[in-house]
């Protein structure tokens, strides 16, 4: 970055501080990942000023024929690694690949049914805040009160009642696996199509650890950065018949150009994840994340639906008195990373919640495994227990520290 501290000294040092900080925590934020060394230098290459607009073969603009190259690979990478029919590369996060989806199977104003956000569900799906909300009629299902899982009862119910014209899984605070065949099922009894939006398991989806939503939906969303390990962005997958449709819904309905040095990383990042190596990555994932849900509930917390099927895990603080905006700064405070969530009926407002969200993406990347999880679960709940003890939280970060010293931090240290 030796151009960066010269041109803009102030991000060159903001920048440097954020390594700092990556270097000295443990990263538990469900949804972000180390990218490699690879994606890095595709997102961060010239591609970025190329203007691509339009599809491979059919572009606006001239001087697009490495342009189709790399979009084609990523395309054809994608759909063999998902074994889907067709793939859209293009958009630039999960919620405009979402808008996109939902541009191509109904309109405006239609019934949709997804899953309440503070169940587990997304902003854009059809919180009243986004466009979704504003832009269709959304049901929201639930949690049981019971098992806090899925409450299939209640959604064949409400499906009876209110007739959606789609229906949409997949979650962003869901620990379990997601029956894709039974809402298929569901789906085609009350006439509505079916949308999953995989963003959090696209990574574990791919490696054949949880069942594949792409049999069953007529489209499936994701993101790219998750637990696909790779750059931030969005990917379609769809029918066939469904694929002039939704390449129109992402360009020119939804967004603008393609970002082809993102199109590039999205490449790079597809053909790690179809490496033996990428299986055996997720094996672990799956594995820390049992590991440390194990260990919290061994520290006595208690965990929504009582552990986890995937790569996430959510902590009800309710019995603590604590907040999850103190957990979560507490946590910061002795280098442990996480994020506040709302957690099924919860009782406070979005900005406070009774929860709190652990995944181990990040961390498994960097290398960590079972024994640090165990050690970095007593940790977390040594810090819920003292969350005004800087004292306890200032040994906590240096125990923190001892455990990352150990692990570089890929993009950084290789």
């Amino acid at each position: 970055m030796s151009f960066l501290s010269q041109s803009d000294p102030e991000i060159f040092d903001a920048i440097e501080c954020e390594k700092k900080h990556q270097k000295e925590s443990v990263n538990l934020i469900a949804s972000e990942n180390y990218a490699s060394r690879a994606v890095l230098e595709a997102q961060g290459s010239f591609l970025t000023y190329k203007y691509a607009e339009g599809y491979p073969g059919r572009r606006w603009y001239g001087g697009c024929i490495n342009m189709d190259v790399i979009e084609n690979l990523a395309i054809n990478r994608a759909k063999e690694l998902f074994k889907a029919e067709h793939a859209n590369v293009q958009p630039h996060s999960g919620s405009q690949a979402n808008m996109a989806a939902y541009f191509t199977l109904i309109n405006y104003g239609d019934v949709v049914m997804a899953m309440d956000l503070p169940h587990g569900g997304h902003l854009t799906h059809g919180s009243p805040i986004t466009f979704s909300g504003r832009t269709y009629k959304f049901v929201h299902y639930h949690v049981s009160r019971e098992t806090e899982r899925i409450d299939f009862t209640e959604i064949e119910k409400l499906a009876k009642e209110c007739h959606p014209k789609l229906i949409v899984a997949g979650y962003s605070a869901y620990p379990r696996i997601i029956d894709f065949e039974r809402f298929k099922r569901l789906a085609d009894s009350v006439g509505a199509k079916f949308m999953v939006d995989m963003a959090h398991i696209a990574g574990i989806v791919a490696a054949g650890l949880h069942p594949s939503p792409v049999p069953y939906a007529d489209v499936v969303t994701m993101t790219t950065h998750k637990t696909l390990r790779g750059t931030s962005g969005g990917l379609i997958l769809c029918k066939k018949e469904l694929a002039k449709e939704l390449d129109s819904a992402v360009f020119p309905e939804a967004q603008g150009k393609a970002h082809m040095h993102a199109v590039a990383a999205k490449a790079v990042t597809l053909h790690e994840a179809m490496q033996p190596s990428f299986v055996e990555y997720q094996k672990k994932v799956l594995e820390n994340a049992r590991t440390l849900a194990a260990e919290l509930l061994k520290q006595g917390m208690r965990l929504v639906s009582g552990g986890t099927d995937n790569h996430l895990m959510l902590v009800d603080l309710t019995p603590t008195g604590l907040t999850g905006v103190q957990v979560e700064k507490a946590l910061d405070a002795a280098g442990i990373i996480a994020n506040h969530n709302a957690i099924p009926f919860d009782s406070r407002p979005p900005l406070k919640t009774s929860g709190v969200r652990f995944g181990t993406p990040a961390a498994t990347t960097r290398g960590l495994g079972t024994e640090e999880m165990k050690k970095i679960g007593a940790l977390i709940v040594q810090v819920i227990k003292n969350v005004d003890n800087e004292k306890v939280i200032e040994e906590a970060k240096q125990e923190v520290a001892q455990i990352c010293r150990r692990f570089p931090v890929p993009g950084i240290d290789d």
